[in-house]
């Protein structure tokens, strides 16, 4: 007995001592946010003052001391986030994480944005103050990779530490450039669409534009088989550690619609969800420079930010900025490709990958005049039939980096401009609102067109030369809005009216949330905060109404049970509201999945039509199919004596929604409530095992909205009826220019990437209901409310 007491003794002594270590060293990780730290090349005394939401609002002597300061604390909350946003690009991430990662780097590392990086980085003014701040950013993320802990992940799967260099700025910027793009998961279904069942299948998918009713308004300044390309890239994407640029909302207020008299700027971007976010939010102060900004992880200047003269903010433009070209190999000489002026070789680029626990995989890149090769870079594409893409961002000049400087440093509404015009690629809308009562909309990329005929919806002829792109237009060209006479600007991803007779191609998102936000605005002109906030948090559909009684009009009423009968009085009620305990949106999204799947599966197959429910045309398709009693998709092709019919095919969905929904959330059709289905959890890229979802994963949580609404929770459909939301508003920002210092925002999650850290999840309640806090400029509130971090210059 005195024997097993004594190993009780020994056992709770030890546990005693491992949960004091575990709290010391979790201590320890914790970012610091109060004190004193020394840094080299700052050259006076600067203050950080975090906010009661982590919040870090600089105050320096000079602008390069409050770039290093930023550098410094950015990388202690978010040194994990920037090391993978890092490695994507360059295909750097199977170093990390083994061959798990090797299709993802195989394809980042043949797009060629790594090389791309290098030549804009030659290019660059290395006495620019772009320049000079941005190393100044990078030295201050060096000195705390030095100096400062090391995240919980890279000791858990081993990353070695290596200094930031201004080419991962850039990499960075081209990974969030690519996922923009859209192109690649649509144009190589719609181009086996065609090649097997004709262009008669593809009227219905309006790649013509002329679904998007609801057109962004212009106003100038007055005065092979191919899916496996598709499968592929959106594979790679979903998969990725950082989550994919999806869609947004945005929309500006002129002093005439507000209450105050002054512009009301507000904005949610639309990414992929991750933990941490992809926001972190910083305010700089220095004698001759203010900015609030929201930093992707790794760069130097935000893409959103306002302080007391502007704000801005982007959505999605959507345009169409990849084109993929069919070449022809030389059948004496694969070396060889088919040009318009004879053979030419490829140009072979070598990339070598690096593979954790494994041998080092070599690439050999084939590019041609129009970009790399596919076929070596992805799975299923036949490699007698190369496939190139031509990606604007790779071929143009990259000045992204001086154009989020300008934005973000700009002294008037045209200086501002300035800025704009410097993006080739990604296409945004980029959306202005100043002090002053201007209000603009401007989209940018390096837009073109190809000869008339040419659809860039399809995979293009690479050999002819017919199919090439033919002009480059002027920036002037591009849509915009300044101070139109309607007194506010928007976007929602929506097609912008067309100019000088010209729609421009791309792959925009139906008009759900643009008609939505234009229904809204058009009829009030006493906006406020809180009633852009209340607008900025609608769960309301304005098309799915619409839908609903299309779809009913073809249910047989006749023979329903009790059960069929109650859930068509509800969707014949319903307003199209997604709150948490709505019926309605239940019964409607399963309705909607099996009549897509009914409707469109017998033709794509299991894995294309999984690859359909993907794309931006899926979302385009609905309200105008369902119209369409003609449409060749009715029929089900595997049933040879039989031509299905609308009528058929919709009460066919329709029965079988009941069926399923009976089996999964029980026989009360009242209890179906969109809580029980619709769910959200930020995934950390270590919370896909097991043992570390609760230490690295947020949620989950039951949370309203939907797809395609203003709060804009997507999610993918699938067979059991649970919509696990995969991404929504990245932040909400709503800035008020007649109460500046009291602006609103709110993260997904929390400020921090540091499990530790009290901010690593402080916001996502107030997140999940709609909420807000505030974007503090006040100095004596801040200093009164916050913790104190204080850099002190090294002395030489």
């Amino acid at each position: 007995m005195k024997i097993l007491k004594k190993f009780f003794l020994v056992l709770i002594s030890l546990l005693f001592v491992f949960v004091i270590a575990a709290f010391i060293y979790g201590f320890y990780l914790k970012p610091k946010y109060e004190g004193e730290l020394h840094l080299n090349n700052i050259q006076k005394e600067t203050t950080v003052y975090f906010d009661e939401f982590g919040v870090p609002h600089i105050y320096a002597a000079s602008s390069t001391d409050a770039m290093v300061a930023l550098g410094y604390v950015h990388a202690q909350d978010r040194l994990w986030q920037m090391e993978l946003m890092r490695r994507i690009a360059p295909g750097r991430l199977s170093e990390i994480f083994g061959s798990v990662a090797l299709k993802s780097d195989k394809f980042f590392a043949g797009v060629g944005i790594e090389e791309a990086s290098a030549k804009a980085i030659a290019a660059l003014d290395k006495n620019s103050p772009s320049y000079k701040l941005t190393m100044a950013y990078l030295d201050g993320i060096n000195q705390y990779m030095d100096e400062g802990t090391t995240p919980v992940e890279f000791s858990l799967v081993g990353v070695k530490k290596e200094k930031f260099t201004i080419k991962d700025v850039y990499n960075i910027f081209g990974y969030m450039s690519f996922s923009f793009a859209m192109a690649q998961k649509s144009d190589p279904l719609l181009t086996d669409i065609r090649n097997k069942y004709g262009m008669e299948y593809l009227k219905d998918f309006g790649i013509d534009g002329s679904f998007n009713r609801t057109k962004i308004k212009n106003a100038k300044d007055r005065p092979q088989e191919y899916a496996a390309i598709s499968k592929s890239i959106a594979q790679l994407l979903e998969q990725s550690p950082i989550s994919p640029f999806i869609g947004s909302n945005s929309w500006v207020i002129a002093p005439k619609k507000t209450k105050n008299g002054k512009v009301i700027f507000a904005n949610d971007p639309h990414i992929g969800f991750s933990q941490p976010g992809t926001w972190y939010e910083a305010h700089l102060v220095t004698p001759d420079f203010e900015l609030y900004g929201c930093y992707l992880a790794g760069t130097p200047y935000p893409l959103l930010g306002h302080n007391r003269e502007y704000a801005y903010g982007l959505t999605m433009f959507e345009n169409d900025d990849i084109d993929l070209y069919q070449e022809q190999s030389n059948p004496s000489n694969p070396n060889e490709y088919k040009t318009p002026s004879g053979f030419s070789a490829y140009e072979i680029r070598k990339k070598t990958i690096k593979v954790k626990d494994s041998a080092d995989v070599v690439l050999n890149v084939k590019t041609t005049r129009h970009g790399p090769v596919m076929n070596d870079l992805i799975d299923g594409l036949m490699k007698d039939k190369p496939v190139a893409m031509s990606w604007i961002y790779t071929q143009q000049p990259i000045q992204i980096l001086d154009a989020v400087y300008q934005l973000s440093h700009a002294k008037s509404k045209a200086d501002f401009q300035k800025g704009v015009r410097l993006i080739a690629a990604p296409g945004l809308n980029v959306m202005y609102g100043d002090a002053k009562g201007n209000v603009a909309w401007w989209a940018t990329g390096k837009l073109y067109k190809h000869n008339p005929g040419v659809n860039p919806n399809f995979i293009l002829d690479g050999a002819s030369g017919k199919d090439d792109i033919k002009e480059y237009l002027d920036f002037s060209k591009n849509p915009s809005a300044v101070n139109p006479s309607w007194n506010y600007v928007y976007s929602a991803n929506n097609q912008p009216e067309p100019i000088d007779g010209f729609l421009y191609p791309g792959y925009y998102l139906p008009e759900d949330r643009a008609k939505r936000i234009t229904q809204l605005l058009n009829p009030k002109s006493d906006w406020d905060m809180a009633s852009v906030g209340k607008m900025i948090f609608d769960n309301t559909s304005s098309v799915a109404p619409d839908v609903v009684k299309q779809l009913i009009s073809n249910v047989d009423q006749k023979l329903l049970s009790e059960n069929e009968k109650e859930a068509l009085t509800i969707l014949k009620e319903w307003k199209g509201s997604n709150n948490l305990a709505d019926v309605g949106p239940t019964i409607y999204n399963k309705w909607i999945f099996n009549y897509l799947k009914n409707t469109f599966e017998d033709e794509l197959g299991a894995q294309n039509f999984k690859q359909f429910l993907g794309t931006h045309i899926m979302k385009q398709i609905i309200a105008e199919q369902i119209n369409n009693a003609a449409s060749p998709w009715w029929d089900n092709v595997n049933t040879k004596n039989e031509k299905e019919t609308r009528s058929k095919i919709i009460s066919q969905s329709f029965k079988e929604s009941i069926v399923a929904l009976e089996e999964q959330l029980g026989s009360s059709v009242a209890d179906w409530t969109w809580n029980k289905v619709h769910t959200l959890e930020h995934q950390h890229p270590l919370g896909q095992v097991a043992a570390f979802r609760r230490i690295f994963n947020v949620g989950p949580f039951e949370v309203s909205g939907s797809t395609e609404v203003i709060n804009n929770l997507f999610f993918d459909f699938t067979d059991d009826g649970n919509y696990v939301v995969k991404g929504g508003p990245s932040t909400r920002r709503i800035i008020d220019f007649s109460d500046i210092e009291n602006s609103w925002s709110i993260l997904p999650t929390g400020q921090s990437g540091n499990p530790l850290s009290a901010h690593y999840s402080d916001q996502a309640e107030l997140y999940n209901a709609g909420k807000f806090r505030r974007m503090m400029l006040n100095k004596e509130e801040i200093v009164r409310t916050s913790t104190k971090l204080i850099f002190i210059p090294h002395k030489n």
